[in-house]
């Protein structure tokens, strides 16, 4: 179990869509651009979301934190939803769950949960920009939502592991890390301190 002292820092983030996980960058805006200067200087992400990836994000002092999430082998669960395009069926269901052999690795074992079917043309407002005339091309096409757990943190996995069954993600948020979920009253781009019973569950496995 990490130990930390009263003075370390932990912030729960809602990244929105459009930054990237990182401290600086020349081109794009950073998730440390949405923290006041004397606050980012401190600050770190815990891990990354991908630039057009929403959601969970942890950010500390706490270097022993960041360390202990990150290693492979403590297998820390993270949970996300999403909006695809495509079928879902019990055999690609089985496929995700069993663990998904890719281009370069086998994904572990994963928990899926389909949450409901659409016609694409009902998740236009959740479409990236500049992908949106593309899929709108088909307006009656199918589309579902879903939540998927894993225990890796590959490059693209959850995206990785749609694609292998089939299927597009056009919408991805982290809801949950461990037995953490993201503040459901935080907008895009808000954030605030965990409490400490929050650290306590960010910490359980570690």
């Amino acid at each position: 179990m990490i130990q930390a002292g009263d003075d370390m820092l932990y912030y729960m983030f809602n990244k929105p869509q459009g930054c990237v996980t990182a401290r600086s960058d020349a081109v794009h805006r950073t998730v440390m651009d949405y923290f006041p200067s004397e606050l980012a200087e401190k600050l770190h992400p815990v891990g990354r979301l991908d630039k057009d990836t929403c959601g969970l994000l942890i950010l500390t002092d706490d270097g022993d934190l960041d360390f202990k999430i990150m290693q492979p082998d403590r297998h820390i669960s993270k949970t996300y939803f999403f909006y695809a395009i495509g079928t879902m069926n019990e055999e690609k269901r089985q496929l995700l769950e069993s663990g998904i052999a890719m281009a370069g690795f086998t994904a572990k074992e994963a928990v899926f949960q389909l949450h409901r079917e659409y016609r694409i043309g009902e998740l236009e407002g959740f479409m990236p920009a500049e992908r949106r005339e593309r899929y709108m091309k088909n307006p009656d096409g199918a589309a579902f939502s879903a939540s998927i757990t894993i225990c890796e943190g590959k490059k693209h996995q959850v995206k990785r592991m749609l694609e292998a069954v089939g299927c597009r993600i056009f919408y991805l948020r982290r809801d949950k890390i461990g037995e953490l979920p993201l503040d459901s009253s935080l907008g895009q781009g808000e954030y605030r301190q965990l409490t400490e019973n929050e650290v306590i569950l960010l910490k359980q496995r570690l």
